[in-house]
């Protein structure tokens, strides 16, 4: 058996992540229709998904090896979704080219980040274990797309009063999001080969 999957703090951890991602899924995607964020409409989406990463890992615990790695591999593609909510939200942004408002956008930021970084402390002790391993790596990307989010409100606060703040960041999370998925793809990858 895997080291920490039979510790029994592992499946209430995912179980509060799940809850955690999905509220503030709720939350981002309100604020980001109410302002008109590309980048924290990318943001929610990975909410959306951190929250159906975590809920399929709860259920996926007392799976063999085997399953496991594959719906690790599974996971992998769950990461297109943002990237295709992202298109939608780019071309509503481009028929309505207006900023979304800075201290909503930073302040919204910020809370994110502290909710990703709890995330990614209650599942860093079990990085040995692939899937949660998977979503580990989701809430360390999300945390650094908080970080961006927070300093795109400053930016648009006080350097550049424009969309494509914003704009960028919303298709660098997509580029994380890509890359978050090959990691997870290749980890899942190699245990399901040893598993064989």
């Amino acid at each position: 058996m895997e080291s920490g999957l039979s510790d029994p703090r592992l499946r209430s951890n995912v179980l509060i992540v799940a809850l955690l991602n999905f509220v503030f899924f709720g939350v981002e995607f309100a604020v980001a229709l109410s302002i008109g964020s590309i980048s924290l409409f990318a943001d929610s989406v990975d909410f959306l998904k951190g929250a159906s990463v975590s809920v399929l890992l709860a259920f996926a615990l007392g799976w063999s090896m085997k399953a496991r790695t594959r719906v690790g591999m599974g996971l992998a593609g769950i990461l297109v979704l943002p990237a295709l909510a992202l298109l939608w939200a780019l071309w509503r942004k481009f028929n309505n080219p207006i900023p979304p408002e800075p201290s909503t956008l930073w302040l919204t930021g910020a809370v994110g980040l502290i909710v990703n970084w709890s995330c990614a402390f209650m599942l860093g002790r079990f990085h040995s274990v692939s899937l949660a391993r998977a979503a580990l790596l989701f809430a360390r990307a999300d945390a650094v797309a908080n970080v961006a989010i927070f300093l795109t409100g400053l930016v648009t606060a006080y350097v550049w009063q424009s969309v494509w703040p914003d704009v960028i960041v919303g298709l660098a999370i997509a580029v994380m999001n890509v890359d978050a998925g090959r990691a997870v793809w290749r980890a899942a990858h190699e245990e399901h080969k040893a598993a064989v």
